[in-house]
């Protein structure tokens, strides 16, 4: 059955039409900053947080993995590779696989890497590129107690709320390496006073194990929400994600989530022709399971087939599709739409 704090949590947050209305124009709907205001400065950098904050983002993104001193730290990959010089730094404490794990370092140890734009780990070219330089390394990895202190000290300054949107980054290769990330983070969150629906948090995770787990009896009263990826993405995993896309699957989240959180990939595959319109099937089902609906994740730099601006795709998420709220990596961009619409 549907978790009973969701009416608590649809309320506090001004989201209570978003779950159940079709009207987007009757609610406010979100705009989520991916991995701070990543499309200017490096993802999870503390500088791309600010920045996201000062766009006016409602709620700013943090990936979390744990340290081998069990350290929660604000990072999108449980390896380091991509962003940091971590190669360089730690030669021979590589993996058999190549990649070089945050659990297997101590937070002081990450604290001497330098942090940069994400790059392909084999030849150093940039993932995105005309983003902010990669050679430019004048970051560093930081805590996810770190992130909130600041955010809660801006949001002092400013007079403002600012929400926080927390990954549990794969819980089942953390438990293989006998680490509870869920209990971890949950510690950091509570002591920064994020506890129940009531907050302005969401946890997320693809895995829903730990989600069934936080969402039952003993569990957290902080809102959750399943991530919905694709069995193509991790070929070993036991989740299956092709079910969760189905109404079944989606009713089944219901009993322990209150959102949802869909691949944009999902969506435009659901929708006809070139120039999609209208609600997807799959929006309309999680609807009418009564979860929230987030989507992941709006590139002005990786468009897909069928937008010829950014501003379009904006108006197809938004707009059409009405959904709540919407992970993007230009925050600025997101807000100046909704704002001027």
């Amino acid at each position: 059955m549907k978790r009973a704090r969701t009416c608590l949590l649809l309320t506090s947050l001004a989201l209570a039409p978003a779950a159940f209305a079709d009207d987007g124009a009757s609610r406010e709907q979100l705009v989520i900053a991916h991995r701070g205001a990543s499309g200017y400065l490096p993802e999870h950098s503390l500088e791309a947080k600010v920045m996201a904050y000062m766009m006016g983002a409602d709620y700013i993104e943090q990936d979390v993995v744990l340290t081998r001193d069990d350290v929660a730290v604000v990072l999108h990959d449980t390896y380091l590779d991509a962003v940091t010089d971590v190669a360089s730094r730690f030669p021979g404490r590589a993996r058999e696989d190549g990649r070089h794990y945050a659990v297997d370092f101590t937070l002081d140890e990450l604290r001497t890497l330098s942090m940069h734009e994400r790059v392909n780990p084999r030849n150093g070219t940039a993932r995105y590129r005309g983003r902010f330089p990669a050679e430019h390394a004048m970051f560093r990895i930081h805590t996810l107690d770190e992130e909130l202190a600041l955010l809660r000290a801006l949001d002092g300054a400013f007079g403002r709320e600012t929400g926080i949107y927390v990954e549990l980054k794969d819980p089942a290769w953390h438990r293989l390496a006998d680490k509870d990330i869920a209990a971890v983070v949950l510690d950091v969150l509570a002591r920064h006073g994020y506890r129940d629906g009531g907050d302005r948090v969401f946890l997320q995770s693809f895995d829903d194990t730990v989600l069934r787990r936080l969402g039952g009896d003993g569990g957290t009263g902080i809102a959750l929400v399943q991530l919905v990826g694709d069995d193509r993405w991790w070929p070993n995993s036991t989740v299956d994600y092709a079910r969760m896309r189905t109404a079944a699957g989606l009713s089944d989240i219901a009993g322990y989530a209150d959102a949802v959180g869909l691949w944009l990939g999902h969506l435009l595959a659901d929708s006809a022709g070139n120039a999609p319109t209208g609600a997807p099937r799959l929006i309309r089902d999680a609807r009418a399971a009564g979860l929230a609906v987030h989507v992941y994740t709006l590139r002005r730099d990786a468009l897909p087939e069928g937008f010829a601006s950014f501003d379009e795709l904006l108006e197809w998420v938004y707009d059409e599709l009405a959904v709540d709220g919407a992970f993007t990596d230009f925050p600025d961009l997101a807000r100046q739409y909704l704002d001027t619409r």
